[in-house]
């Protein structure tokens, strides 16, 4: 077997490292090159995308029965007597051996492979795809893709967990919730089990806390996606990922997908100069639509703090068509913030009302850094002092006096917006707040 030929047919899997039938070929040429430890690594790939393909479960016996005597020999024939891997005869008198079905040994699987000791032996040159059903219950079937895996989640936050935001849970109410409960008002109002809604607002101010609140109030299935999840350096892979993980929503429906950061992914197109980005947006508009397949019973989620990057045509009716603004959290929602970061620290005589007034336009990223802070005043003068003491009232305001909030970066462009990008009257809620947002 001609080494070029090898190195070419590596190559090409190589640029092309999705092409199964390509990276099977190379493995046979391998095994009957006598190169069946590289053949292995090859086949384990074919394997785990497709564990029934059952000429990679031979090949892979081939190769993992090292070279064969006497020269090597096609992948897939069988081997002679006294080869590796097949029992050899005994003599006469001699004891016969313990997997000799003469001898009451076990009998050989079809094939004449325990896959369960190469399993065993092998395990972690291939890994098994799926775990084990130790309850002895049939395993139900997996909708979606069988060659792409997306995590899943079962969130167990609701909205009684989500401190203040009483507007943001009104609205989360009319649009997903209440038709949720309620099919026969669904039906007789003609509301669809699908939608798509845009939170936006300052960092920190829980968007992504908020869509997993609404995943476990609804009871349904919870994707998270980031940019680093779709984008793909290969030519058409990164639409391919998008349409993967859409299908994997519909297979899991009822399903919240959760699209974070959607300026990066979505980005208006006029801005960008590559043509494979643009490709990307347009594959996710067609997603929205649900043009391929129906997007009944997922529920599109985006966050964003850039609103004003997002591509228009993302917002029109029918795919991300509602938008709700999450706001820093009030000073109620601030003080239950404190106390939640407080809860399994030493603390003795905090007011938490004062320490959230004292925090005004903090978002919640900015009261965690706040009660870390304090504890690190506590813990330097016992330190210093050698003896312990508690967090104090004074340690959380000389905190407060020190962390400035990081809201007001955001809020200095957002007011450019609202004042001079709002002729569609799409920021009006942004607008509302700036007026009545106490200056710094």
């Amino acid at each position: 077997m001609s080494d070029a030929l090898i190195d070419s047919l590596t190559a090409a899997v190589q640029a092309r490292p999705d092409d199964l039938p390509l990276r099977l070929h190379l493995a046979e040429l391998l095994v009957t090159a006598g190169r069946g430890a590289e053949a292995i690594g090859h086949v384990a790939q074919v394997l785990s995308r497709e564990p029934g393909n059952a000429a990679a479960q031979r090949l892979m016996t081939v190769a993992l029965s090292g070279p064969p005597q006497g020269g090597h020999r096609a992948p897939g024939e069988p081997r002679a007597a006294g080869e590796p891997g097949e029992p050899a005869a005994h003599e006469p008198g001699e004891p016969a051996a313990a997997d000799d079905p003469a001898a009451g040994g076990p009998v050989p699987r079809p094939g004449g492979v325990d896959w369960a000791a190469m399993e065993q032996q092998f395990g972690d040159v291939v890994p098994p795809r799926f775990a084990g059903n130790r309850s002895g219950d049939e395993p139900e079937p997996v909708s979606g893709h069988g060659d792409r895996s997306f995590d899943v989640e079962r969130s167990t936050v609701t909205l009684a967990d989500v401190g203040g935001m009483a507007d943001v849970k009104k609205r989360l109410e009319v649009s997903f919730l209440g038709p949720l409960r309620n099919p026969k008002l669904r039906s007789l109002f003609g509301k669809s089990l699908r939608g798509g809604l845009l939170l936006y607002g300052p960092p920190g101010c829980g968007k992504t806390f908020l869509a997993r609140a609404v995943a476990g109030e609804m009871g349904a299935a919870f994707i998270s996606l980031s940019i680093t999840d779709v984008l793909n350096m290969w030519v058409g892979s990164s639409e391919r990922n998008l349409h993967d993980l859409f299908e994997s929503a519909r297979g899991h429906a009822p399903c919240v997908l959760f699209l974070d950061e959607i300026d990066a992914l979505g980005h208006k197109r006029s801005q960008l100069h590559s043509s494979a980005m643009r490709t990307v947006v347009n594959q996710l508009l067609t997603e929205l639509d649900g043009v391929q397949g129906g997007n009944e019973g997922v529920f599109v989620l985006a966050a964003t703090n850039a609103p004003w990057d997002v591509d228009a045509a993302l917002r029109r009716p029918g795919r991300l068509d509602r938008t709700v603004l999450v706001l820093p959290p009030d000073v109620p929602a601030r003080a239950s913030i404190i106390e939640y970061h407080l809860r399994d620290r030493p603390v003795e005589g905090i007011d938490l009302d004062a320490v959230a007034a004292a925090t005004d336009n903090y978002s919640g990223a900015d009261l965690a850094h706040l009660c870390e802070t304090a504890a690190e005043f506590a813990m330097r003068d016992s330190i210093d002092s050698g003896e312990i003491r508690m967090i104090n009232q004074a340690d959380m305001l000389a905190a407060a006096r020190e962390i400035r909030p990081s809201t007001d970066a955001w809020f200095t462009t957002a007011r450019n917006v609202a004042m001079f990008a709002n002729q569609s009257g799409e920021y009006d809620d942004l607008a509302a707040y700036l007026k009545k947002r106490k200056p710094r």
